[in-house]
């Protein structure tokens, strides 16, 4: 990896000789009136089957589709995050989409503006902080935009999905498989605009044995603040019940108490040593509600959303048998 890579970790990481690897951008997009929830997947397979894709979700539907293209219709800028793969471009500043194949219209051309993107610093180039300086981890995550407005429509299937003023997010993950059990939690439909939390726990391979791994972050007023293992964040309390999740983190300054409900799911396609041949199920429709609390007791941020993202994988269950009460 080169240190620019190191550092921008938006940019593709890869290179198409690689073997036994993947690497897949995140934007999903919620209409300002949030009747159209739509996550777009591009990203890259190499392995027995090497190939480019572009997985959809519907989050109104849960309906999803999954495209493949000859990794001849791959191209990434290598000093920006710029993608092509067939007739569709990806960037942070938008998506021109011009998909009509396997019973899907997807047309149209979406402009992202004010992005809040993840400051980077020396010792800690993206969200995984130090962690992201650990070579051959099975997966490595980064938030290319924890927020931004959308503006732009698209023809979809047989309608015009509008969503000027809507707003949307990007991150990614590349390595060589997903973790085999996690939970990702994201949202941004707030009625305070600007307001978006991401919250991810997995089980990490280490050293012949694993940890339990967690990143999360709220931006509210302009702030970000940061809950991760590395920081010296802890989980406190942790329970999922059918398709309910609560969860606390506590830091020295802040407790995040989050609680989740998955609603609509649709099967996405999830790489194993590179292949994309593992299904889970995301919700881009379920209900949120977040409290941030300061150390003091004071209240920094209470409030719920829906049309949020949701997944629950593997048997996240036990990925903290034990947790402070």
């Amino acid at each position: 990896m080169s240190l620019f890579n190191l550092y921008h970790p938006e940019v593709f990481q890869g290179s198409i000789d690689k073997e036994n690897y993947f690497e897949g951008w995140y934007f999903k997009q919620v209409s300002a009136d949030f009747s159209e929830v739509l996550s777009v997947i591009p990203g890259i397979s190499l392995a027995k089957k090497s190939h480019a894709f572009i997985q959809i979700i519907d989050g109104i539907s849960g309906i999803t589709r999954y495209l493949e293209y000859p990794l001849s219709e791959f191209y990434a800028e290598a000093r920006a995050l710029v993608l092509h793969i067939g007739d569709n471009r990806f960037s942070s500043e938008g998506m021109e989409l011009n998909i009509d194949r396997q019973d899907l219209k997807l047309i149209g051309k979406l402009e992202f503006h004010h992005p809040v993107h993840w400051p980077s610093r020396l010792w800690s180039p993206g969200i995984m902080g130090w962690y992201s300086f650990v070579p051959a981890m099975e997966c490595y995550h980064a938030v290319v935009s924890l927020d931004h407005s959308v503006f732009g429509s698209l023809h979809y299937q047989d309608h015009r999905a509008d969503f000027n003023n809507g707003r949307g997010y990007i991150e990614k993950d590349w390595g060589t498989s997903m973790p085999e059990s996690w939970i990702w939690m994201h949202t941004n439909t707030f009625v305070t605009r600007g307001t978006s939390v991401m919250l991810s726990v997995a089980k990490i391979p280490w050293r012949k044995s694993f940890f339990t791994g967690f990143i999360a972050f709220v931006l509210h007023g302009g702030k970000i603040y940061r809950f991760a293992t590395y920081n010296g964040s802890r989980i406190t309390s942790f329970n999922i019940h059918n398709q309910d999740l609560r969860i606390t983190l506590k830091n020295q300054e802040f407790t995040l108490e989050i609680q989740a409900h998955q609603k609509i799911a649709g099967k996405l396609k999830a790489p194993v040593k590179g292949l994309m041949e593992r299904y889970i199920k995301e919700s881009v429709d379920s209900d949120v509600e977040i409290t941030l609390i300061s150390a003091s007791g004071t209240t920094v941020f209470a409030g719920a959303a829906n049309r949020s993202g949701l997944e629950l994988v593997g048997d996240p269950e036990k990925l903290l048998p034990q947790t402070e009460q």
